[in-house]
């Protein structure tokens, strides 16, 4: 009466899923949205105390973010991730920061040198837009290549039973389970 099919134990498991995704979400949101003052803060301060051009400034402020941005991410984000390759961690999260900086200051360029749209006020809409746009791709990007997910116990556990019974349907009938010396 009390017993738990496979079936019913299903919905459970999405919605442990689909919790892990929101707060995973969450705590991206929480880095990026910090991330996003750091940008735009850099991007006006450099703007206002320098003769650099809109893009050039908009780029200082990307990197300066960037960098605010890995520390957030794999030190709250993304801390219960695979630490084994930081090298090639570090490697790919440049490479697709890199990707994300050319996305979000591609449209500031756009607007500012394709339109004209050079005041103030456009120059930090855009660069707020081009931020929006170049944080999809690096959402993904982040979680699909760079903080890759450590496989959970229960898939760990699945793939063992799964091998065990492997080994069960291949002995001949009669024959001790396990492996042949």
């Amino acid at each position: 009466m009390g017993e738990v099919t496979g079936h019913s134990a299903r919905p459970a498991v999405l919605t442990d899923r689909l919790w892990g995704i929101a707060r995973e979400v969450a705590k991206f949101g929480a880095v990026g949205g910090v991330g996003v003052l750091v940008n735009i803060g850099v991007f006006n301060l450099v703007r206002h105390l320098t003769d650099l051009q809109v893009v050039r400034a908009s780029v200082v402020a990307t990197v300066v973010a960037i960098a605010f941005n890995y520390v957030g991410f794999r030190y709250f984000t993304y801390r219960d991730r695979d630490k084994s390759g930081r090298t090639r961690e570090l490697g790919l999260f440049l490479l697709f920061s890199a990707i994300g900086l050319v996305i979000e200051n591609g449209l500031l360029y756009t607007a500012t040198y394709g339109f004209g749209w050079d005041s103030p006020l456009q120059s930090n809409v855009f660069k707020f837009l081009g931020i929006g746009v170049a944080t999809l791709f690096r959402f993904w990007s982040y979680r699909s290549w760079v903080f890759k997910a450590l496989p959970s116990h229960g898939a760990v556990g699945q793939a063992e039973s799964f091998l065990a019974e492997g080994e069960i349907g291949s002995a001949a009938p009669g024959a001790p389970v396990g492996r042949a010396g």
